[in-house]
């Protein structure tokens, strides 16, 4: 079937490993946003009235529903996004279903009233304590290339923190969308208070001026500039995860076997259509050609096919252009020194979007290979790095700032380097895989946007934090209150050199006019 063979109002679903159209999802009409907005705060109004370990419960069952559905999941994930059906049931469905299992365990702690001590002499007569408020209705603009993990991962702790959701899934992927919308229904949540909203740029526009109280983006840089501008003009806050460009640091004692292999599934998994994706690679001098070598000796190994064969490593890239655009950057890379050492052709005879897995070494800095987000399945090895100084110092020079890693034996080594590394999260001899631990937040700074994604962090994104204060003294006025005069000027700056001066002396010495502002006639 064709795309053109679809009705106009249903948004096709296309095999990205052979092109082929399998039905279509209806469109949400732009106008009825507004509706769909104000029936979800009616819904999430009752809903932040059920308590937390309620609203957990669902999740259990959340859970079940997911573990219950996982084949048919794991079918549609393939069969819309084109990777490997391994890679839908690790990178998809188990993080879908680690989220619901750690929220489901955990929402109460992390939600539970927190006291807030007070250090201060002025403060200690007082009580202080947080709590977490639902914000209210959260609108998700979700991508395609984790059609579950990513949408799912957003729309659990919006809900257990008490608040609504309406979500616009991916226009490449809507049959997903529509198996997401039927997983919030079978542990029963109310009506309304989980909205799946399928549709193009136009329908993420109207879920904006719809005005909910959040949006949280996952996209490309220049559409997230879009959506930041406009909720921006309505004040609307936002969480952004705009993508990345991730550096990989190999230094010379690492286990280069070990890391190459890290370096082959961080550059392929998915095709390399992964945020995480490794995109940057600085090998210390004295092992680049060693590693070099592995590489390509790996990466000649693998299967290139449809993620529907058991047999294959690495499937499509999700549509025609993207395809064309990996030439572009290889053609532009080689321009300027690079060589590549296999791969670099598109696949037609597999299908419309297939590409050979390439390694490119000799990348330099100012091609766009190492500039722009990739996005595909090209590793790419930077033309020299003489040492670990010299990596950080060109990893740290991107704009983007996600993720990142490094490759040693020595973990204290290690740690010092990613301490020094601008990025969300760095992982020692391991890439991406952080990603499906539930506790890790994912985010980054710069070009990759801002606030953060799962684990507490991300649970925060979904709250208003309130800061709750209870005078243990209700019946005295405050030494602080009006009247002003004279004598109150000394005694406040005897307060000050009490509590902060440096030699004890002084603090003593301050101490019984410091305590005239406690009991003082405020003469009103």
């Amino acid at each position: 079937m064709q795309a053109s063979t679809i009705a106009a109002d249903l948004i096709p679903s296309i095999n990205p490993a052979t092109g082929e159209v399998s039905g279509g999802r209806e469109r949400t009409d732009p106008s009825h946003l507004l509706r769909g907005v104000a029936q979800a705060r009616v819904a999430q109004a009752r809903w932040a009235q059920t308590p937390i370990s309620e609203r957990a419960e669902k999740l259990k069952r959340l859970r079940n529903s997911i573990l219950g559905a996982h084949n048919i999941l794991a079918d549609l994930i393939v069969e819309e996004s084109g990777k490997p059906r391994v890679e839908a049931l690790f990178a998809d469905v188990f993080v879908a279903l680690d989220t619901a299992e750690y929220f489901y365990k955990n929402a109460e702690t992390l939600l539970r009233p927190q006291s807030v001590p007070h250090h201060s002499l002025a403060a200690k007569a007082k009580t202080g304590w947080l709590t977490y408020e639902p914000l209210g209705v959260i609108g998700i603009i979700s991508s395609w290339n984790y059609p579950l993990a990513i949408p799912v991962g957003q729309i659990i702790p919006a809900l257990v923190a008490g608040n609504a959701v309406i979500c616009k899934t991916s226009e490449l992927t809507p049959h997903c969308g529509a198996w997401i919308e039927k997983l919030f229904s079978f542990p029963a949540f109310p009506a309304g208070l989980v909205t799946i909203i399928q549709g193009g740029a136009d329908v993420g526009q109207a879920l904006i001026d719809a005005a909910p109280d959040k949006i949280i983006f996952t996209g490309s840089v220049e559409t997230g500039r879009r959506v930041a501008e406009t909720c921006g003009k309505r004040l609307i806050p936002t969480t952004m995860e705009l993508g990345g460009k991730d550096a990989m640091i190999v230094l010379a004692d690492a286990d280069l076997d070990v890391a190459a292999s890290g370096a082959v599934w961080g550059s392929f998994t998915n095709c390399g259509q992964v945020c995480l994706s490794v995109e940057r690679i600085f090998v210390e001098q004295s092992v680049s050609e060693k590693f070099a070598e592995l590489c390509v000796e790996k990466t000649k190994k693998l299967r290139l096919g449809p993620g529907s064969d058991p047999a294959t490593d690495v499937g499509p890239l999700i549509r025609p252009q993207h395809v064309e655009r990996m030439t572009t950057l290889i053609d532009d890379a080689v321009a300027l020194g690079a060589k590549v050492l296999c791969g670099g052709k598109p696949r037609p005879d597999l299908g419309p979007n297939f590409f050979e897995p390439t390694v490119i070494v000799d990348v330099d800095s100012a091609s766009r290979l190492f500039r722009e987000e990739t996005f595909g399945p090209i590793l790419a090895i930077h033309r020299r790095v003489d040492d670990a100084e010299e990596a950080v110092t060109r990893a740290n020079r991107s704009p983007f700032a996600l993720s990142a890693s490094v490759w040693t034996r020595d973990a204290a080594r290690g740690k010092a380097i990613a301490a020094k590394l601008r990025a969300g999260a760095v992982m020692i001899n391991d890439a991406i895989s952080y990603f499906a631990i539930a506790e890790a937040p994912h985010g980054g700074c710069g070009l990759s946007g801002w606030g953060r994604t799962h684990g507490k962090a991300g649970l925060m994104e979904m709250v208003q934090t309130k800061y709750i204060d209870v005078d243990r003294m209700p019946r005295r006025e405050k030494p602080w209150w009006f009247r002003y005069g004279k004598d109150v000027d000394k005694a406040a700056d005897a307060f000050l050199q009490f509590e902060y001066a440096a030699k004890l002396k002084t603090r003593l010495s301050n101490a019984r006019a410091a305590l005239k502002t406690l009991f003082r006639d405020h003469g009103l």
